[in-house]
């Protein structure tokens, strides 16, 4: 299997800009590793959609897999308590 390709929905950078800057890199690290394996242990599958979700400390990631195209499409970044809304 091949490395995945990250897409980011164009909100997710406007996402980017809340986010205090020590969490922001941690988050991208948590992105970049999706490439090379998009559903690791920590991540869970988000009931009646088919997206994933990733804790990143108080942030969650929220993606979607095409596995045809090997593309992880990152929907949304956001703190915890507002990514569901």
């Amino acid at each position: 299997m091949g490395r995945y390709r990250i897409e980011l929905k164009k909100s997710v950078q406007k996402d980017f800009e809340s986010i205090p800057k020590k969490d922001l890199q941690r988050i991208v690290a948590a992105i970049e590793s999706l490439a090379d394996d998009p559903r690791p242990p920590q991540s869970k599958k988000l009931s009646g959609l088919e997206q994933y979700r990733l804790r990143q400390g108080n942030y969650r990631i929220l993606y979607s897999i095409q596995d045809d195209f090997l593309i992880v499409f990152v929907v949304a970044v956001g703190h915890r308590k507002e990514i569901y809304r």
